[in-house]
């Protein structure tokens, strides 16, 4: 009998999972994931990594041989990445190859400190596309305003992208017009765009930790808690449908364009009191994707619901925006402070990540009988 994870591709969704490590790797775990959870792909962040880096010993061998000869604590950082990602990569190549391009992606992210900057970040997409050299990458830009041209100059240079830190349905919508023009003008010049992959994160559980404290400070009804990131979601996926379709997309699928499919992420409920499969159980539905923490993973394999909820109730999603704006809540507001606030978080995780390596370096150094440099 299917598992949980396994019935959502009956539904046209897929699983994948947002950890990566190298114990993950070298253990067989991602392996056993492909085989017996259903999944198809990985996402990875800095905040991942530095995890990994912290809680094993497994990247101690290779940091103290390049801390003899690297001097630059981001380039370490990006050698033991990257390994990973490639390595995560070809065990997902037959994934790739069966599913015809659709799923078997890993992602890798842009340094978030580059985020305000449209050049910088093109050039460490085109670096990291450039390092890890599979055509099952993903390389994840930030939707911020500066990261949207990012967006579409690199899908004009026919590379894949993961689209990610998307809170607002505005900021979606501009997304996916980056990601047409894009494909617009790559074949404009002349290219295949069905090499070519765009997968749109948008974040689920972190909008209704921002709405739900802000309903508390403004002492409004406790049933409007825990809503919003769910009817976000659903009309972000109402948005897909109707760009997806017409003359325009008609035009560009018959040169062989892919859909920027919608990945739902940030699934783990941060509340305790919220059912903890709630954000993939309510967003099942065809042509999606939902990443998942280990936690929830194994949390819907025990007692996941499956059922195709992604398109219930969209009306009753429509109308809880203006209950919201109602009792005082400004959804701009919240979505611009997530956006602000996820990109400061990245950039605090990427700083915390080169701190370990640079703490890291010298004590694996010492610790195989060497001088600290």
């Amino acid at each position: 009998m299917a598992s949980p994870l396994q019935r959502l591709a009956a539904y046209g969704q897929s699983v994948w999972i947002d950890f990566l490590s190298r114990d993950l790797l070298r253990s067989g775990s991602l392996a056993r994931a492909i085989e017996s959870d259903g999944v198809v792909g990985v996402t990875s962040n800095p905040t991942i990594f530095a995890k990994a880096l912290t809680d094993t010993d497994a990247y101690d061998d290779q940091l103290a041989e390049l801390w003899t000869r690297e001097g630059d604590v981001k380039d370490i950082f990006l050698h033991l990445a990257t390994d990973d990602v490639t390595n995560a990569c070809d065990l997902l190549l037959p994934t790739w190859q069966e599913s015809e391009g659709l799923d078997g992606y890993v992602s890798i992210e842009v340094d978030p400190r580059l985020a305000g900057d449209t050049e910088a970040t093109i050039a460490e997409a085109v670096r990291l596309h450039t390092t890890v050299a599979r055509p099952n990458l993903l390389v994840k830009i930030p939707a911020t305003s500066k990261g949207l041209a990012a967006i579409e100059e690199m899908t004009a240079r026919g590379k894949s992208i993961n689209v990610t830190l998307i809170f607002s349905l505005e900021r979606y919508a501009e997304v996916v017009e980056a990601y047409l023009r894009g494909l617009e003008r790559l074949i404009g010049q002349g290219s295949d765009p069905s090499t070519v992959t765009s997968i749109a994160s948008f974040f689920v559980s972190r909008v209704d930790t921002e709405t739900d404290k802000r309903l508390d400070l403004l002492g409004a009804s406790q049933e409007l808690k825990g809503r919003l990131a769910i009817a976000n979601a659903k009309l972000a996926y109402q948005h897909y449908k109707d760009v997806f379709s017409g003359r325009r997309w008609e035009d560009l699928a018959t040169a062989g364009a892919r859909k920027q499919r919608p990945l739902w992420a940030s699934t783990s409920a941060k509340d305790p009191h919220y059912r903890d499969t709630r954000y993939v159980e309510e967003l099942i539905g065809p042509e999606t994707i939902s990443t998942m923490p280990e936690a929830t993973i194994r949390a819907f394999q025990d007692h996941g619901r499956v059922s195709s909820t992604l398109e219930r109730d969209v009306d009753e999603a429509r109308a809880l925006f203006t209950e919201l704006a109602r009792v005082g809540i400004d959804y701009d507001d919240v979505v611009a402070t997530l956006e602000s606030e996820g990109v400061a978080k990245f950039v605090q995780s990427f700083d915390k990540l080169l701190g370990l390596v640079a703490a890291k370096g010298p004590k694996t150094l010492a610790a195989r009988g060497a001088p600290e440099l």
